[in-house]
């Protein structure tokens, strides 16, 4: 899809993108245990001490059974794709649609310059809120470095991302930073954490210390199987991310809690 550049842009108040660091919204430490499921009906028999579930899929009574067992809830929400199936689908414009996300089908990548699609999400948290949820995990926030059919640029991410934190923040929500390892330097001050898939993988923890520095925790996901089928994979793995202070856990693709590997 072309960059139509049709799409009302966000209006910024330089002042907007300073960021809101003091409130009392929940903080992870360093090694956090955690459990991450986006599919199926969510296991709440894990003690760990916080988990990452759908904002949408999610009823404030699971997040009240999770924080009842002094658990802490953080949802998920992808802040800069369109999926077709949520049920806010239809605020979006035409002109904000871009290309489709490779893998993820009913999913196209969202041009975060628009103020309507900043006016969702702003909305998304509203209902972080009223469900009760501690924090968000916002999606996609990377679209910069992909073939998104727009011309965004890394400074129209930053103040993306950064507007979204404090908009967060300002709902006195955790929020954490997904993957876009590249700007971290520039974001760890407006997040409370990182959520990485495949750092390891890809050679990329490094990029990440900055939050670890910070006291902040980093919550990896590893997927490859080499992981679940050999134990001297995973404990190489392990005593890697142990080393790192990193929250590690080895999870099927579709998070769906068939399997699931702990570092911690």
């Amino acid at each position: 899809m072309p960059d139509t550049g049709a799409v009302d842009p966000i209006s910024i108040d330089p002042e907007s993108l300073s960021p809101i660091t003091t409130g009392n919204w929940y903080r992870p430490a360093v090694m956090t245990t955690w459990q991450w499921q986006l599919n199926g009906t969510v296991n709440t028999t894990y003690d760990v001490a916080m988990y990452d579930i759908d904002l949408f899929d999610s009823s404030e009574t699971l997040i009240q059974d999770l924080q009842a067992k002094d658990i802490k809830v953080i949802c998920y929400f992808s802040a800069g794709s369109y999926e077709e199936w949520r049920p806010d689908a239809t605020a979006f414009e035409s002109a904000e649609l871009g290309n489709a996300l490779d893998g993820w089908p009913g999913e196209r990548w969202l041009d975060i310059r628009s103020s309507n699609v900043l006016l969702i999400m702003k909305e998304r948290l509203d209902l972080a809120v009223q469900k009760g949820c501690d924090g968000v995990e916002p999606d996609n926030v990377d679209g910069y470095k992909n073939n998104t059919g727009f011309d965004l640029t890394a400074d129209d991410q930053l103040t993306f991302n950064r507007l979204l934190a404090n908009e967060a923040h300002a709902r006195n929500l955790s929020i954490g930073l997904k993957n876009n390892v590249e700007q971290v330097p520039e974001l760890v001050t407006y997040f409370d954490f990182a959520v990485n898939e495949q750092c390891f993988e890809f050679n990329e923890c490094q990029q990440l210390a900055p939050f670890i520095e910070q006291g902040k925790a980093v919550f990896n996901v590893e997927y490859e199987q080499k992981y679940q089928q050999n134990t001297a994979d995973k404990e190489a793995l392990c005593a890697r991310s142990r080393e790192m202070q990193f929250s590690t856990l080895i999870l099927p693709l579709d998070l769906n809690d068939t399997f699931r590997l702990s570092c911690l």
